[in-house]
């Protein structure tokens, strides 16, 4: 067995367990008392304390002036997008290296994913595709037009992969420049910062995910956080039915979206906050450790974080030297007990996106062929 040393290395690493999940959460605060507290209020739907509590808990850890609480990430990004102005047949820059959730929300405002390279560092949007694609690019009246196409691009959608942060600062004056509104994609990164600010506050939207497999979950659930105060509201009053307030009354003042989020996953998610930190010096001790460990190895390269980077280590990554000994890494770990996984197919390659316009991708593919995620939980 070619990676016996390695497997062993994980083993003990989470203590010698029959199976080793590739992330699992960790409920060791408030979780119970808070969901039991919710259940007893009766308030376990969309309307009650801990939803306003997740709200501000999440203002004050970003920084951002507005968090909205909704029912999941794919929601974040979805409202983020209708918020910023984008149009159906409207082009919205963004990775082939990402979860399929990113496009999807892309395809519910009737745009079209454009799929720029990843950086082989931090395997997040590249500046230099960026700038590439953009050379095609040119205002008319203020609006950004792909001359080739003749579409206007909508927005441009970088995505955080596994926590490691994009030169998010680079591609914000790269969109400024265009005019182009900038979402991110943090779902993976909450935690993570780019030269001491957090991931997801660079843009006019940022968009987090709290599923069940993040560093932090409620089992479902989404934020968005953005600084202008009047998409703030819009965005609030619009994920919840676009309700006009009164204590009876049902009037509805545009289409609006059941995007709430319930009480009884705030609760959980106000629990998580309270440890978020922990658990991301815990993960990141474990990085290291990795990183230690996987120096040097003649097969295997360890991911590390990228200068001016804090990473929150959500899903540690590997490149092996090429998809033969990538595919018997995942074979050898899977069948001893080591859960790990490739990375996602690539955008292009799924049947509904894969006429969407594209660069050489590059690095993206060949991350796609050697990449593996390892077991990366709070180690309890």
């Amino acid at each position: 067995m070619q990676f016996k040393n390695e497997i062993e290395f994980i083993k003990n690493l989470y203590g010698n367990k029959d199976f080793i999940p590739l992330h699992e959460p960790a409920f060791l605060g408030n979780e119970k008392k808070y969901l039991i507290e919710t259940i007893d209020s009766t308030f376990v739907s969309s309307v009650g304390k801990f939803v306003d509590q997740f709200e501000e808990m999440m203002r004050h850890y970003t920084g951002a002036k507005h968090a909205i609480a909704v029912v999941n990430g794919t929601a974040a990004i979805h409202m983020s997008l209708l918020l910023a102005g984008v149009k159906r047949e409207d082009l919205v820059i963004t990775q082939a290296l990402s979860f399929v959730a990113t496009c999807n929300a892309i395809s519910y405002v009737g745009a079209q994913p454009a799929f720029v390279d990843v950086d082989n560092k931090n395997l997040s949007m590249s500046v230099e595709a960026l700038e590439k694609f953009l050379l095609n690019v040119e205002l008319h009246n203020g609006n950004p037009i792909h001359t080739p196409t003749g579409k206007k691009i909508g927005a441009c959608v970088p995505m955080h992969t596994f926590g490691f942060p994009a030169e998010i600062d680079l591609i914000k004056d790269l969109c400024d420049k265009y005019n182009i509104p900038l979402v991110e994609d943090a779902a993976e990164s909450l935690g993570s910062l780019y030269k001491g600010r957090h991931t997801g506050t660079f843009g006019l939207f940022g968009a987090y995910s709290f599923n069940g497999n993040k560093t932090i979950t409620c089992g479902g659930g989404g934020i968005i956080v953005t600084n202008d105060d009047e998409l703030g509201k819009l965005a609030k009053h619009l994920t919840t039915q676009a309700k006009v307030p009164h204590r009876w009354e049902y009037v509805h003042d545009y289409v609006g979206y059941n995007y709430r989020c319930p009480n009884l996953n705030a609760a959980l998610a106000c629990a998580q906050l309270e440890q978020l930190e922990d658990f991301v010096e815990n993960k990141r001790e474990t990085a290291n450790r990795y990183k230690d460990y996987f120096f040097n190895n003649e097969f295997v390269e360890f991911i590390r974080e990228s200068k001016y980077s804090r990473t929150n280590n959500w899903l540690n990554a590997v490149l092996l030297k090429n998809n033969v000994q990538r595919d018997l890494f995942l074979q050898e770990t899977n069948d001893n007990g080591v859960m790990t996984r490739p990375v996602w197919s690539l955008m292009h390659r799924l049947e509904m996106f894969k006429g969407c316009l594209r660069d050489e991708l590059t690095n993206s593919i060949d991350i796609e062929s050697r990449l593996v995620n390892i077991p990366s939980s709070v180690r309890k």
